[in-house]
């Protein structure tokens, strides 16, 4: 996900690296920070790819700073893994939610729709974090009150996003 935030990123246009990483960081939140090791390895794999151009400009100070943007292959990966997002990038919430960011960057309605479905699709099966056997255990099914908390949590913000894809997808 953190290469598709790159990609989403400099699809909007050229940044420096510590502009990506603020704007990475923001969309990530703190749940999951990104540090230096691992935003400029990913960048420096899209650039060998040819995914990114890199361009050396002189510093506020004796610092040089680098410049990243999307070539056209760059876009067209983006574009590719946007509308082949499937598995836990549908499932996932921060992954899905790093597709959904940057999901307009598809040129086709018709592709962000499918991305859409395959969301709804699985936010629609009976899903808890917690079970019995087999069976997923409900709110009603448990006396912890935290349990419980989180449980009544994951429903309604289910019920609120299934909500939003249906209205988008009408």
């Amino acid at each position: 996900m953190l290469e598709l935030a790159i990609l989403g990123f400099l699809a909007e246009g050229p940044l420096h690296g510590y502009q990506l990483r603020h704007r990475i960081a923001h969309l990530s939140g703190h749940a999951r920070p990104v540090s230096d090791g691992s935003l400029y390895p990913a960048i420096n794999r899209l650039v060998r790819a040819g995914l990114l151009d890199r361009r050396t400009e002189p510093g506020t100070s004796a610092a040089q700073r680098h410049t990243l943007s999307l070539t056209d292959t760059g876009r067209r990966e983006l574009v590719r893994r946007l509308r082949d997002a499937n598995g836990l990038d549908i499932t996932d919430s921060t992954r899905y939610f790093t597709v959904l960011a940057f999901l307009s960057q598809l040129p086709d309605t018709t592709d962000q729709h499918a991305v859409l479905r395959r969301r709804l699709e699985f936010l629609e099966q009976p899903a808890s974090f917690f079970h019995d056997g087999d069976r997923p255990l409900r709110t009603d099914d448990t006396d912890d009150p935290y349990r419980r908390g989180m449980l009544t949590i994951a429903r309604a913000t289910s019920r609120a996003e299934r909500s939003w894809l249906r209205e988008v997808l009408a």
